[in-house]
């Protein structure tokens, strides 16, 4: 097949790009004018991707535009071990059940993204399902415990003496000996996985494999613009949020953010993009470029009909997932790390006493980002939610 310009490939793929290693590796590759095997795996951790989650993907479709072969690992394997990458403790390894659920749901989720017809979907299960103990061990010895130490993550555990379990060392080792089952010829991920890439490519050179490219990604933040998303701190954007809030959400970001999500989730071309940033540097009104991307993301993860009539309200009667335009916010301070949701009701003024509270949390009528939820739910400090209660009470909140 044809390709385009190798000038005209570069142009796409560097764009957003954090770190390659090496550019001048990814141009040789790309002058053999063949289609390259790109490789992004991801770990079945949770059920539900968000746009953090995204922008690794958004640079597979480019590739995939390109002609490039790509390759989605669900590493329902390694998902056992469970990916140290920026903890302080050792997290628990999932369960089987968990590990499947969760892959099933990545797959749907993916080709909201990625073409299928041009997506080969790969579980890590296949080759280490086969490996003996003799094979792990070999693998094993292939780095030393200092090498591993310098990943900082362990570094700082060992240093204030926080326990690292001896499977912890397995998981760069896991990841990398991927690559070599894969013949992968690029590496995608975002900047906190660089050890993990770079590890698949020293792997490759010493199984005599032509090393990868390894190129990292932003990690996108979230809408308090300090953070990274997370659905845990509250600042995500879910890819199966219902239209409305997805359009509220974005509408709520932080001005200072738009040249940024733009950049890492948009599918525009940068000449159009920059256009829209030099309108808004002229005067024009930040909330209407929201709107741009928001219809955009709508349609990507929707339809273009929810996207036309996301914004939309019929008085005080909503759809189900659609918000008001005027979305009251309020602010809860608390002393300690998480406030339950009858406190937070009552204190935000969405109900009038600790009884009517209750009563609305008993009969499934308060949502939390969309979703229903029960009178043990708990909202961490620092987080911000959209709550609603019936069909009329609205609120977004923030709890510091």
């Amino acid at each position: 097949m044809s390709f385009k310009p190798i000038d005209e490939q570069l142009e796409l793929l560097l764009r957003g790009v954090a770190e390659i290693y090496s550019k001048e590796d990814l141009i040789a590759k790309l002058k053999q004018n063949r289609p390259l095997r790109v490789k992004l795996g991801m770990d079945p951790t949770a059920p539900d991707l968000h746009f953090g989650h995204t922008v690794v993907l958004n640079k597979l479709r480019h590739f995939q535009e390109l002609g490039h072969e790509v390759l989605f690992l669900i590493g329902d394997y390694t998902a056992r071990i469970g990916d140290p990458t920026g903890k302080n403790t050792t997290r628990p390894p999932l369960s089987e059940d968990d590990v499947k659920r969760n892959a099933q749901t990545y797959a749907e989720q993916v080709f909201k993204i990625l073409d299928p017809a041009k997506t080969k979907i790969v579980f890590n299960s296949q080759w280490f399902g086969q490996m003996s103990a003799g094979d792990m061990i070999g693998l094993a010895s292939q780095l030393t415990v200092s090498r591993m130490l310098e990943r900082d993550d362990f570094s700082k555990r060992y240093e204030s003496q926080t326990p690292i379990a001896i499977h912890e060392f397995l998981y760069p080792l896991v990841q990398g000996y991927d690559s070599i089952a894969m013949d992968a010829d690029v590496e995608l991920g975002g900047t906190d996985q660089t050890f993990n890439l770079l590890m698949g490519r020293t792997l490759q050179g010493r199984y005599d494999k032509e090393p990868q490219v390894c190129m990292t990604m932003p990690i996108l933040e979230g809408l308090d613009g300090v953070q990274k998303m997370s659905k845990s701190l509250g600042n995500y954007i879910g890819i199966t949020d219902p239209a409305g809030v997805m359009y509220q959400k974005i509408l709520s970001m932080p001005d200072t953010l738009i040249s940024r999500y733009f950049e890492l989730l948009s599918f525009k071309p940068m000449s159009e993009i920059n256009a829209l940033l030099d309108e808004m540097a002229n005067g024009r009104n930040p909330q209407e470029i929201k709107k741009i991307l928001a219809y955009e993301l709508i349609e990507r993860f929707h339809d273009k009909q929810s996207a036309e009539n996301a914004h939309k309200s019929a008085g005080n009667r909503l759809a189900d997932g659609e918000l008001p335009i005027d979305l009251p916010e309020v602010t809860l301070t608390i002393d300690s790390d998480k406030l339950f949701i009858a406190q937070l009701l009552n204190q935000a003024g969405l109900t009038k006493n600790s009884a009517q509270a209750k009563d609305a949390l008993k009969n499934a009528s308060v949502k939390v980002d969309g979703a229903v939820v029960g009178a043990d739910f708990a909202i961490e400090k620092g987080a911000t939610v959209v709550v609603q209660v019936g069909k009329k009470g609205f609120a977004k909140v923030m709890i510091v």
